[in-house]
């Protein structure tokens, strides 16, 4: 299986800190993004990561880290990185970019972002969404929605927001932090400058869709919690111990 799942992670995040390292149930968060990557069996697993504290805890887990250099203005930029430094040989054709503030994320998820891209060739990114429940999602900056215009299958973003603006309601969706790339995509999407919008709304997959790559997406009913704030921290701790 000639897929690589990559967590990207660092400890300077400007709305909680050091999160990576936060004890939920008894062991960091980066180590059971790690576990639940494992437990898709949908590839190998490395965390890539500029910080030592990162990479001594992921080692002394059992699992692989790769250093990566501070500088790098986005997650996917720092997953090429550690693919460059990791598979010299260009043995994986697939990559998962898994975010790794989603400790609570169900395996299946990572399978079904992989397989998207097996089954949407002309696809460079595939990824996640899920139905909105209610306004204080709607209104939440934190909370990102992938605006799709036509729901057919096979589905397309049109955009991702973080606040929705002129989009209708029905037509925004919670955007779940994991990104299926094939090899050669990924390395166009690094070759590419940040675009304006990327910048001024810090979403990367604007850079993506500015430049004319498209991303595949397929919808999911759970929601796992994105820990970006204390409160976040707090309700996914309640659920995983």
């Amino acid at each position: 299986m000639n897929n690589l799942i990559i967590i990207p992670s660092r400890l300077e995040s400007s709305r909680l800190p050091n999160k990576p390292l936060a004890e939920i149930a008894g062991l960091p968060m980066i180590i059971h993004v790690m576990n639940r990557a494992n437990q898709s069996k949908c590839g190998d697993v490395i965390v890539a990561t500029p910080n030592r504290e990162i990479f001594d805890i992921v080692n002394s887990h059992n699992g692989i880290a790769v250093m990566t250099k501070f500088s790098h203005e986005s997650g996917s930029d720092r997953i090429f990185e550690a693919l460059e430094k990791y598979d010299q040989d260009n043995k994986y054709e697939k990559i998962i970019n898994l975010q790794g503030d989603l400790p609570n994320i169900d395996p299946s998820f990572i399978n079904l972002t992989c397989s998207l891209l097996g089954k949407n060739l002309d696809a460079d990114i595939s990824t996640l969404c899920s139905p909105i429940s209610n306004n204080k999602e709607f209104e939440n900056p934190n909370v990102v929605k992938a605006y799709v215009n036509n729901s057919s299958k096979p589905t397309y973003a049109d955009d991702f927001v973080r606040m929705p603006g002129s989009y209708h309601y029905d037509k925004l969706y919670h955007h779940l932090g994991i990104y299926g790339y094939k090899r050669s995509s990924l390395k166009k999407f690094i070759s590419t400058d940040q675009s304006t919008r990327e910048k001024d709304f810090k979403l990367e997959q604007l850079r993506a869709l500015d430049n004319g790559m498209k991303i595949v997406i397929d919808f999911v009913d759970d929601i796992p919690i994105g820990v970006d704030t204390e409160d976040d921290l707090h309700n996914v701790r309640k659920e995983l111990e």
